[in-house]
């Protein structure tokens, strides 16, 4: 069990530096091309995904730290009551604790999250996001891919 949340630890600590990097050597909402499609562009987001409720007046920060909480509490216990070789699964779970632990270190300390990924095409621009966005987009991916094509009553070898 260890080595899947070394795998959280690892996101947390990635995203953490990356984020600390941004903060540090970017200037909010100033773009930094990298190329084409591609910038550097550090954002505060006091909301969730795609900032929803970055507009609430405050109690959304509360409101999102309870929740992940509790969503990050059930995965650990998820985790630990599946079989060794679920690793698929176990796998997928521990790149979303890792992201959602990352953006909640974010939210306890600062009161909203770091975002400095932005990815455009053209004048279309995907909301910014972060290592942590990144691992929880992975691991919900993983996690539709597992329920949907793997037997549910065989463990994965």
């Amino acid at each position: 069990m260890f080595k899947w949340f070394a795998i959280s630890i690892a996101i947390i600590v990635l995203d953490q530096l990356t984020k600390y990097y941004a903060a540090q050597e970017l200037t909010l909402y100033q773009a930094v091309p990298v190329f084409p499609g591609f910038n550097l562009t550090l954002m505060h987001n006091p909301g969730a995904a795609f900032s929803f409720l970055s507009q609430a007046g405050g109690w959304q920060r509360w409101f999102f730290i309870g929740l992940t909480s509790i969503i990050s509490v059930a995965i650990i216990i998820w985790m630990h009551g599946l079989p060794a070789g679920k690793r698929w699964l176990l796998m997928a779970l521990a790149f979303v604790l890792g992201g959602a632990l990352g953006n909640l270190w974010d939210r306890i300390n600062l009161g909203y999250v770091i975002d400095f990924i932005e990815v455009y095409y053209n004048d279309m621009y995907w909301p910014a996001f972060n290592i942590a966005d990144s691992a929880i987009s992975i691991g919900a991916v993983m996690l539709i891919i597992d329920a949907f094509f793997f037997n549910q009553t065989e463990i994965d070898n």
